[in-house]
């Protein structure tokens, strides 16, 4: 039997079209250098890797998974973090910070009431 990778099962598209790689945890495995159960250990203690499972129920991995990955493996076994700590780093770096999304917020803000004055006005004429 012909062993295909998971990428070309998987109806791998190019990023062109929104959608990246794919791959399953014995190919995460290979690239992380770890046992797939160890992959799956970290599923259960890092809550925002969740990879999709295909319809023969086999986990899938996308870029941004395996990227999680390569960094969570960075912070275990050269930088020596718990799993906590780990998570906590992740978690931090992931996350935008609180005057990041004031700014957001505030552009976001100022664009809609220039939208709804500029409506307003094209009523009133």
């Amino acid at each position: 039997m012909t062993r295909f990778p998971c990428s070309w099962r998987c109806g791998n598209r190019d990023t062109v079209w929104g959608m990246s790689k794919r791959y399953s945890i014995g190919e995460v495995g290979q690239l992380l250098g770890v046992k797939p159960y160890v992959i799956r250990y970290w599923e259960d203690e890092i809550p925002f890797i969740a990879p999709k499972k295909s319809k023969s129920g086999r986990r899938i991995y996308t870029d941004r998974e395996v990227q999680l990955l390569l960094r969570l493996k960075h912070l275990l076994y050269e930088k020596r973090y718990t799993v906590d700590g780990a998570r906590e780093t992740i978690w931090k770096e992931a996350g935008p910070s609180q005057a990041d999304l004031k700014a957001r917020i505030t552009a976001v803000r100022s664009d809609l009431l220039s939208a709804w004055e500029k409506l307003k006005d094209k009523e009133e004429k």
